[in-house]
């Protein structure tokens, strides 16, 4: 259809007067997808399970504070004293199912007064949900992650240790090992630690213990491991394969000059791709009791520029090799062992999400488990926006080399400012209440596949 100039321009001269109302109005129309998913999945009550111990006598229970504190990193907002700005939101009372918000102070106490009971309770429900999918998944092969991740912080926070930080070098971090399944992208868990331990301080009974509860809800499954260099030794290898799971470690081979020889001394390497070649041997170091499959790979590289550039057009380049060795049990190619280790990647990509969409970097409090709590409500904030992609939409892959998970999700922002802020006005014609919001086609049309596709009836 075509339209004129003047259907399309507009002169606009005067502003509007400007007028503040006590109306039902809300900045945030798509937290009703929320609160009906929020609902199937029992949420509310689940959590107050998890702060029993602490409600006694309080105005607002614990449970409520932290659904708020959920709600909080998924609209955006970073620190807690920007909870004022939506304060008076009728969508987000209704949510968390109450006629006040509690203040800043309010929040911060419950932080404050968090205890070592509630954090593990937390944990417990994490692990919870995403098994929960696990189970209707029913996976012939479970991929989980290991690895660490620094939160940085200005204050003396309980718990914080001043250690290696590439990024902020002397500040006091907690540096906290997560375990991520590769199939949903979620978080299973997490061990949480002071900034100045090496990334295998306390790795091992974390690490079984994981095993331990995926094989518990998924015995079928075939389990799956994948770690960098830091988690190597004889120790988690051998606790490993007593458990029949499969693995791969990136080899510090540096430590090793009997792998340096190898290859340096090596001259036949196999094709692995276009840019790579390997070899692989059975091998082990001298005080390990037991052999295992070595896999050598070298990738060709420019070598970095140095000194003046050649102001021609013509411009050489050196080549070079990076070389990485990988330890594994598995006992297909070693092309696809290479492809399988390389989708550690992915777990990275959560970490970027968690800071970026989720504010696991920031650190609100002095006391640690106050602390902890603050990051537990940004890992159920990523783990339920997976949850609810999940829900409400079919796989879109099956199992890859890569084992990349089985949808394409949209990232947490995304959701953000495509569903969650959306205008809104709650009214009551003919005492029916209605959730009026802007008319746009595709947000309508989306907005109700979404909302349409979460099983059970939504709260009023």
């Amino acid at each position: 259809m075509k339209y004129s100039k003047s259907d399309i321009q507009s002169k606009v001269h005067s502003l509007p007067n400007l007028k503040f109302e006590n109306q039902a109005l809300t900045s945030f129309a798509g937290l009703v997808i929320l609160q009906k998913f929020f609902a199937t999945l029992n949420l509310k009550q689940r959590l107050q399970s998890c702060f029993t111990h602490l409600n006694h006598g309080k105005v607002f229970n614990r449970a409520t504070v932290f659904l708020q504190l959920i709600i909080h990193l998924l609209l955006g907002y970073r620190e807690l004293q920007d909870s004022r700005y939506y304060r008076d939101d009728p969508l987000v009372k209704r949510l968390l199912g109450v006629n006040r918000l509690p203040d800043v102070a309010t929040v911060s106490r419950a932080l404050k007064q968090a205890s070592a009971e509630s954090v593990e309770n937390l944990r417990t429900l994490l692990r919870e949900l995403v098994f929960q999918r696990l189970q209707i998944l029913f996976p012939a092969r479970v991929t989980l992650d290991f690895d660490g991740s620094v939160q940085s912080t200005q204050r003396k926070a309980e718990g914080t240790a001043v250690g290696f930080n590439k990024k902020k070098k002397g500040a006091r971090s907690y540096y906290a090992l997560f375990c991520t399944l590769a199939q949903t992208g979620q978080v299973i868990d997490f061990l949480h630690r002071p900034g100045n331990v090496h990334d295998s301080h306390g790795a091992q009974a974390f690490i079984l213990a994981c095993i331990d509860a995926v094989r518990a809800v998924a015995p079928q499954a075939m389990i799956e491991v994948r770690m960098d260099s830091a988690f190597f030794s004889d120790e988690i290898i051998e606790a490993l394969v007593d458990r029949g799971v499969q693995f791969t470690l990136s080899v510090p081979f540096e430590r090793f000059v009997e792998l340096k020889a190898m290859i340096e001394q090596r001259r036949r390497w196999h094709r692995l791709n276009g840019e790579s070649g390997y070899f692989e041997t059975a091998w082990k170091p001298q005080c390990w009791d037991s052999c295992f499959r070595f896999i050598l790979i070298r990738t060709k590289t420019k070598k970095q520029q140095k000194g003046p550039v050649q102001l021609d057009l013509f411009i050489p380049y050196d080549y070079g090799y990076d070389f990485k060795v990988i330890v594994t049990n598995k006992m297909i190619s070693a092309k696809r062992v290479a492809a399988y280790h390389e989708g550690r990647g992915s777990q990275e990509g959560i970490f970027a999400e968690l800071k970026s969409h989720c504010h696991q970097d920031y650190i609100p409090v002095r006391s640690k488990y106050g602390n902890q709590t603050y990051l537990l409500a940004g890992l159920f904030a990523h783990n339920l926006m997976r949850e609810l992609q999940m829900q409400t939409t079919k796989p879109s892959r099956g199992t890859t080399a890569k084992r990349a998970s089985l949808w394409v999700f949209e990232k947490v922002d995304t959701i953000r400012k495509t569903l969650i802020q959306r205008a809104g006005r709650l009214t009551r014609p003919k005492n029916a209440l209605t959730l009026t919001i802007s008319a746009n086609a595709w947000i309508e049309k989306r907005f109700m596949r979404i909302f349409n596709a979460i099983p059970g009836l939504a709260t009023t």
